[in-house]
C-alpha cells in the first residue's frame, strides 16, 4: 500500500465498521504506517458541534436538506483540516463514513435528489475520492439492535437514526448497496454478520490487495 492512502468504512447503523476501522488501524501500524484515524461528522473541532446537531435525538425537526447541508459542511471543513494534511505527509487515512454515506442516508433514504447532492459535492473544488471504501454489509435489525444497545452503554445522546423507522434503515442499505454496483472498484463490500474477528481478516485481505 502506498502512503498517502485514503480508506472509508461505510455501513448502516450497528454493522461494525468503527470497530473494523480501529482493528485496520492497529494493524498497519504494526506494519510500520502512519495512520491518521478520523470519522465524520466530527472529525474536527467544528465539526464536534455539527456532530451534536445532526445526531441527537432532540433534533427530529431538522429537515432534510438542512440535515445533508451539514453534514456536507461538516466534510469539507473535515478535508480541509485533517484529511488532505494527513495525505500531504503520507499518512494513510482511515474515515469512518464519508460521502457515501451522505448519498446513501439524504439521497436514497430522503430522497432528496442525487443530482443535487452530486453537484454540491462535484462542483464545489474540494471533493476528494476515497482509494478503497470497505462496505460493512447487514440486516438493518440486526444493526439497529446492535448500535441501540451500544449506545445505550455508553450513555450519549446520538440516537437520532436509530429512532427512524426500519424502512429508512433498509433504504439506507439498498442505497449502499446501489453505489457499490456502480463504483465496483472502489466499493468493496463485506459480510458484516460474522465475529469481528472473520470480518477483520477480510478487511486485511482488502488492504493487503491495496498494497499490491
Amino acid at each position: 500500500m502506498k502512503s498517502g492512502c485514503f480508506i472509508t468504512f461505510e455501513g448502516i447503523e450497528g454493522c461494525g465498521k468503527s470497530t473494523q476501522l480501529r482493528l485496520a488501524a492497529r494493524w498497519l501500524e504494526e506494519q510500520g504506517y502512519s495512520v491518521c484515524c478520523t470519522r465524520e461528522p466530527g472529525g474536527t473541532d467544528i465539526g464536534s458541534h455539527i456532530r451534536k446537531l445532526l445526531l441527537s435525538e432532540n433534533n427530529t425537526g431538522l429537515a432534510p436538506l438542512s440535515e445533508a447541508l451539514l453534514y456536507m459542511a461538516d466534510r469539507f471543513q473535515h478535508i480541509q483540516d485533517v484529511i488532505r494534511p494527513a495525505l500531504a505527509v503520507s499518512k494513510i487515512v482511515l474515515c469512518d463514513r464519508y460521502h457515501d454515506s451522505t448519498i446513501a442516508y439524504q439521497g436514497y433514504a430522503r430522497k432528496i435528489p442525487l443530482e443535487l447532492l452530486n453537484a454540491i459535492w462535484s462542483q464545489s473544488g474540494a471533493a476528494l475520492e476515497p482509494h478503497l471504501t470497505i462496505l460493512l454489509d447487514l440486516d438493518p435489525a440486526v444493526g439497529i439492535a446492535r448500535s441501540l444497545q451500544k449506545l445505550a452503554l455508553q450513555q450519549v445522546d446520538e440516537s437520532r437514526f436509530e429512532k427512524e423507522a426500519l424502512q429508512f434503515h433498509i433504504d439506507v442499505r439498498s442505497g449502499f448497496l446501489t453505489l457499490a454496483e456502480q463504483n465496483p472498484s472502489r466499493i468493496r463490500i463485506l459480510d458484516a454478520s460474522g465475529s469481528i474477528e472473520s470480518i477483520h481478516q477480510h478487511v486485511l485481505h482488502l488492504l493487503k490487495e491495496q498494497m499490491q
